[in-house]
């Protein structure tokens, strides 16, 4: 018998015997209820993994069933049955959190599909729920989602990493794998967490201004210094700095940086006094930091310094599953953002996506999935077979390593695309624009922010 129970809600003895027997020989678990209240009964007493149950009670509707479980604060996932064909009924019952909706007489087949989807999804929520749970006692609310083998050794390194809290730490991986969520962690499970947390993106500033940022500077210092400014790592003194892109700091810079490192000191940009800290430095880069000491473009001693302690992240396409895991997580997050009710991925997708290399890793893998929640339609992500094909065209691309063709456009930029296309079909008129993508005006708007797409003069004629 496997674990997974089902309620049957229906008042019809001989409907209750029909999916009892057909249920059961699925190797379900099966409960009867013929009333709402006997139902709500059976749910305070079980909690079933499933709910089947029917529109018409003797005490009241499946409707108001639904309702008066989710004032009970219970998540348990519900298939409408009814003998009359409602799309009111459908609409109402799938606002309130019911994953499907079937009528009479019940296509045994289907059901089974059904019922099968709904209880895969709800095991992929509890597994996101219990690793959340799990991550969160060790990483706080900066919890990594993750349970293949690589990220669980992952885990081991960084409690290990955060316990010998004085040592600096070099993260390695790919651009998009979370490289900061990581350092973050580490800093939040140390006996830094209550001292500050500074980062600094080291490619994003000139020379001049990240020395200001990193060590401060005087009054007078420079043209624009009218006032003396802390720096990052006076501001940071006992907690933790976070220099990303490590591999774009200038020679200059690495020197200083050597010496902070070493006499844990410095000085203010235009000062003359020392000023010591008990700051940790951990850094982080996508390059081959080896490879730049080796052309002579960083400094071996500056390197040997940082790489103390080495935590690589691994991408994506190393990690199995975990790519259904994030998939699913994501959807629950953006499903919040722009109320949606998106119940998961298609059996097709997650192929598409277990086989796809994910080139953009973590980061990729959440504008896909941000990018399907605003404009997909439907109960599943990637329900169109277009997408999912165009999915597998880049993972076969990918795995030949050609990624040369114009044609090969990332999800972002084939959104911002169809965005564009849509407005310039439409004189840049927004309403027409949003009914052409199938989406709200708002949806849109959002879109053409995100991409920095400028309004024109245009006529609404909403």
């Amino acid at each position: 018998m496997r674990s997974d129970t089902i309620l049957v809600v229906d008042d019809e003895k001989l409907i209750r015997w029909s999916l009892r027997q057909h249920l059961q020989n699925e190797s379900f678990s099966v409960l009867e209820a013929e009333t709402v209240k006997m139902g709500l009964d059976r749910v305070s007493e079980f909690e079933p993994d499933l709910i089947i149950l029917d529109q018409g009670l003797p005490d009241g509707t499946g409707i108001e069933f639904i309702q008066k479980l989710k004032e009970m604060s219970y998540e348990i996932p519900i298939i409408m049955l009814s003998a009359v064909d409602s799309s009111n009924i459908a609409v109402q019952a799938m606002k309130l959190g019911a994953l499907d909706y079937i009528t009479k007489p019940i296509n045994f087949e289907e059901l089974k599909i059904i019922v099968e989807k709904a209880l895969e999804s709800i095991r992929l929520k509890r597994q996101i729920s219990h690793l959340r749970e799990e991550q969160k006692k060790q990483f706080g609310n900066l919890a990594i989602i993750g349970d293949s083998p690589v990220m669980k050794k992952l885990f081991t390194m960084m409690t290990k990493i955060a316990a010998s809290d004085s040592s600096t730490v070099l993260v390695t991986g790919e651009s998009g794998v979370g490289k900061e969520l990581v350092v973050r962690s580490i800093h939040m499970l140390s006996q830094r967490k209550d001292k500050c947390f500074m980062a600094v993106t080291c490619a994003s500033l000139s020379e001049s201004l990240i020395e200001s940022e990193l060590f401060g500077h005087q009054k007078g210092a420079f043209t624009d210094a009218k006032n003396l400014k802390k720096g990052m790592f006076e501001i940071a003194d006992g907690g933790t700095i976070f220099l990303d892109e490590i591999g774009d700091i200038s020679p200059n810079l690495q020197v200083k940086l050597l010496r902070v490192l070493d006499q844990k000191s410095f000085k203010r940009v235009g000062g003359t006094s020392e000023i010591s800290v008990d700051v940790r430095i951990i850094t982080a880069t996508n390059q081959p930091l080896e490879q730049k000491v080796a052309e002579g473009k960083f400094r071996a001693d500056l390197f040997y310094r940082l790489n103390v302690v080495h935590l690589h992240v691994p991408p994506l396409r190393e990690r199995g599953k975990d790519v259904l895991i994030l998939a699913q997580f994501f959807i629950q997050e953006f499903n919040k953002a722009f109320r949606k009710n998106f119940k998961g991925l298609t059996e097709e997708t997650k192929e598409a996506f277990l086989s796809y290399r994910w080139q953009g890793n973590v980061r990729e893998l959440k504008n896909v999935i941000e990018r399907a929640v605003l404009l997909e339609e439907g109960d599943y992500i990637f329900s169109r077979p277009i997408e999912v094909g165009h999915l597998n065209t880049l993972s076969n691309k990918a795995s030949t390593g050609s990624y040369t063709s114009g044609k090969d456009l990332t999800f972002g930029e084939m959104e911002k695309n169809a965005v564009l296309e849509a407005l310039s079909k439409t004189s840049f008129n927004q309403s027409r624009a949003a009914r052409l993508l199938q989406i709200s005006r708002d949806q849109l708007r959002y879109k053409m922010k995100k991409y920095g797409i400028h309004n024109r003069i245009e006529t609404d004629d909403s």
